[in-house]
C-alpha cells in the first residue's frame, strides 16, 4: 500500500469523534442533573439519549436542536472544516428535519496563523451553504489546541420526528455509509494508512446525510439515528432503549477493507475499547472476528444514518439509495426483546425469509 505522506501541519493530535466522552461516564452525569418541570412542548430532551432536542412551536412546525465540536482528526484545515460542520449538521437529518440556521463553535490559539482558522471555517460554511442552511454566527475563545464545531436549528414537523427509539420488531436495519474511518485515521496518524483508504475516509466523513434522509422521507422508518462516536453497536444499543433486540449480519455491513488490516495490526482508538467496555454486556459476537468486531465498535466521524424501516420497505429504500452513490445497505433486523439473551446478536449471514 501507498503510506500517507506526513503533513507538516501540527494542529492534528487526533480527534472527531474519537474525542467524545464514553457513552457509559456520559449517562452516569446526565442522570445525576435536576430536570426541572416536565415542558409539555419539549417533545425529545437529552434524557432520551437521542440525536438533538425537538421543542413544538405549534401544530404543525417543531425546532430541532443540537451542536457538535471537536479537534481535528485530519492535517488540512479546510477539510477538517467540512467534516466538523457535516457532522454537527447530521444530527439534523438524523430527527428527520432540515437544516435552517448555524453558529460557529471556535477554539483556536492566538499564536497560530489565522490562515488555518481561515480554512477551517470556509470548509464549514461550504458544508452548511450545501445543507440549505444559513451561517448567522458563532463564538470564539483562545485555547490551547484547535476545536471547531457549530451549533446548529432546523425545523421538522411535529408528526414527522424521527426519534430513535420508535423502531418495531420486524424491522430491517439499513446503514447507509461504510464503517472504520476512527481506525483508519488512527492508522493515518502514525504513517500506515494508504492514500486510497484517507481518500475514502475523507470522501465518508464530508458526504451529507441529507441525501440519504431525503429519499428516506418517502418510506416508512420507525426509529433513525446518526452513528458517531458510541460506534454502530452503542448506537444501536440506544435505539433498543431496552424494549427491543437486534440481530446483525456482520457480512453485510458497509465497511472500509483498509479498517480490517489496520484492526488486525491493533491500530485501535482508546474510544473504540471505550464503546467495547460498553456494549459488551448487550452484544453477543458469534464466530466474528477480531477486527470486524473492532470496525463494528470503531467510533465514527460524520458517519450514516441507521434506520429501522417497514420490512416491505427495506429492499426498494436500499435499491434507491445505492442508485444516489450511497453505500447503503440491510445489516440486521429489529426482533422482540428476549431477558433470557443478550439484546444484539451479531452473526454472519442474512437470515433470508
Amino acid at each position: 500500500m501507498e503510506k500517507q505522506v506526513e503533513s507538516p501541519m501540527t494542529f492534528c493530535r487526533g480527534g472527531g469523534c474519537t474525542a467524545k466522552l464514553g457513552a457509559g461516564v456520559l449517562s452516569r452525569v446526565l442522570s445525576k442533573l435536576p430536570k426541572g418541570e416536565p415542558d409539555p412542548m419539549l417533545l425529545i430532551g437529552y434524557d432520551s439519549k437521542d440525536d438533538a432536542a425537538v421543542y413544538q412551536i405549534d401544530d404543525h412546525t417543531a425546532i430541532v436542536q443540537t451542536l457538535d465540536f471537536f479537534p481535528p482528526m485530519v492535517d488540512d484545515p479546510y477539510t477538517f472544516g467540512k467534516i466538523a460542520a457535516t457532522n454537527a449538521l447530521s444530527d439534523i437529518y438524523a430527527m428527520g428535519g432540515q437544516v435552517k440556521t448555524a453558529l460557529n463553535i471556535v477554539c483556536f490559539p492566538e499564536k497560530m496563523d489565522l490562515n488555518i482558522l481561515g480554512e477551517i471555517m470556509r470548509g464549514g460554511s461550504e458544508k452548511v451553504i450545501e445543507a440549505g442552511g444559513s451561517l448567522v454566527g458563532g463564538h470564539s475563545i483562545a485555547d490551547d489546541s484547535v476545536k471547531y464545531g457549530l451549533s446548529v436549528m432546523g425545523v421538522v414537523d411535529p408528526a414527522s420526528v424521527l426519534a430513535n427509539n420508535q423502531g418495531k420488531a420486524g424491522d430491517y436495519l439499513i446503514l447507509t455509509k461504510k464503517l472504520g474511518v476512527g481506525i483508519i485515521c488512527t492508522a493515518n496518524r502514525v504513517g500506515e494508512a494508504s492514500v486510497e483508504a484517507m481518500e475514502e475516509a475523507v470522501a465518508s466523513m464530508t458526504t451529507l446525510n441529507k441525501y440519504a434522509a431525503e429519499i428516506a422521507h418517502n418510506y416508512e422508518i420507525h426509529a433513525c439515528t446518526d452513528v458517531t462516536g458510541f460506534s454502530f453497536l452503542g448506537h444501536l444499543h440506544e435505539m433498543l432503549d431496552g424494549k427491543l433486540a437486534a440481530e446483525v449480519w456482520a457480512d453485510q455491513v458497509p465497511i472500509m477493507k483498509e479498517a480490517l488490516i489496520h484492526a488486525d495490526e491493533f491500530l485501535l482508538t482508546a474510544a473504540g475499547q471505550r464503546n467495547r467496555n460498553y456494549t459488551e454486556e448487550f452484544v453477543d459476537f458469534q464466530g466474528i472476528s477480531f477486527a470486524m468486531e473492532e470496525v463494528l465498535l470503531d467510533p465514527q466521524t460524520s458517519g450514516g444514518l441507521l434506520m429501522a424501516v417497514k420490512k416491505e420497505d427495506a429492499k426498494e429504500l436500499v435499491k434507491e439509495l445505492r442508485n444516489a452513490g450511497l453505500p447503503a445497505a440491510m445489516v440486521g433486523k429489529l426482533l422482540d426483546f428476549d431477558p433470557d439473551k443478550k439484546e444484539i446478536m451479531v452473526k454472519v449471514g442474512e437470515n433470508n425469509e
